[in-house]
């Protein structure tokens, strides 16, 4: 249809297109796809920047045998854990303590028993966690009765366990699973007892926590020199990650940090917390190889995978463990 006078399209003609109404949908159209591809940009960067960290992970944690963010993130819960225990009531180290001790017993009777060494576990838990009030309440003497009675309550039920005829197998050794189960329980309840007697004890919880820091020093010290500087293996058959450098760094840590803590925590004199801080990075690298020593006899990189980062609870006490009864004994002789 054409206007009669001009011979000119009429414009309100349904057959002729909407000029504004397209140029709106064009517009819609160009800003929805500016803001799609600003949010695919968007993407692709945090993709990238993620496999950025995941590779920069990787290469820490290949460097360093561990996943340091988790490790120091469970490092910490576990280190407030231990000073609302130690500093606000101190009988709640009782609870921190046997939690420990559930946990380093169970996954070491596991890994054990994976092994070969057929431990029952469950008596082993409930003899660990007997220890804790006894050595809190009755002391030494508490401790040592405790142990004794969880050693034979293990043993008689591992030999009650082998009347069955499953147990009683070719490769059923029972004298080599009563040693596992008195290894297992000497290791870790006998041992952590010691902190348990100590910390119940006048003044007791500032010696606890003096060692603990003075250990945690030695495990740093030694981590950063061997990191840095470490070149010439240990004990390259038991772990080769430790290094003289890094035991050089371990011992300076130690005396450091035994020196300041002797003077502003524990009210000593100066060469209380050198003794104290030499004689413990002596006990903590002993513990270190020895856990070493565990699980290269296992064949096993960790005891367990319960603490991210960290491996398992053995994986972090096999330095305190040993140095408890050193503690112990020079909180008796100069405390």
């Amino acid at each position: 249809m054409t206007d009669s006078s001009s011979g000119a399209p009429d414009a309100s003609s349904p057959l002729d297109p909407v000029p504004a109404a397209a140029v709106r949908r064009r517009r819609g159209a160009a800003a929805r796809a500016d803001v799609e591809a600003r949010i695919h940009d968007v993407e692709s960067a945090l993709m990238d920047l993620e496999a950025r960290a995941r590779e920069m992970d990787a290469r820490i944690e290949a460097r360093a045998g561990r996943n340091l963010p988790k490790a120091i993130f469970f490092g910490l819960i576990l280190g407030l854990s231990l000073l609302f225990s130690l500093i606000v009531v101190k009988e709640l180290f009782m609870l921190f303590g046997a939690a420990l001790m559930v946990f380093t017993v169970y996954e070491l009777a596991s890994a054990l028993r994976f092994a070969g060494r057929d431990i029952p576990r469950i008596p082993l838990v409930i003899a660990s966690l007997a220890v804790v009030p006894s050595a809190f309440y009755l002391g030494a003497e508490g401790l040592w009765w405790s142990f004794l009675a969880g050693l034979a309550f293990v043993s008689l039920w591992r030999i009650a366990e082998s009347a069955r005829p499953s147990m009683r197998g070719p490769g059923v050794s029972l004298p080599t699973d009563l040693g596992a189960g008195v290894f297992v329980l000497a290791y870790v309840a006998l041992l952590g007892g010691f902190s348990i007697v100590m910390t119940a004890e006048e003044g007791g919880q500032w010696w606890t926590l003096a060692y603990l820091i003075i250990v945690i020093s030695i495990d740093t010290g030694a981590y950063a020199s061997g990191l840095a500087f470490g070149k010439h293996p240990m004990a390259p058959r038991i772990s080769p990650k430790k290094t003289w450098e890094g035991f050089a760094g371990s011992v300076v840590a130690a005396i450091t940090a035994g020196i300041l803590l002797a003077l502003l925590m524990l009210g000593e004199v100066w060469w209380v917390g050198l003794v104290l801080g030499l004689a413990l990075v002596g006990t903590a690298t002993l513990g270190d190889l020895t856990e070493s020593l565990i699980k290269r006899d296992l064949g096993i990189k960790d005891i367990s995978t319960w603490l991210p980062g960290h491996g398992g609870f053995l994986d972090r006490l096999d330095s305190i463990l040993p140095s408890t009864i050193v503690a112990y004994v020079l909180f008796t002789l100069l405390g």
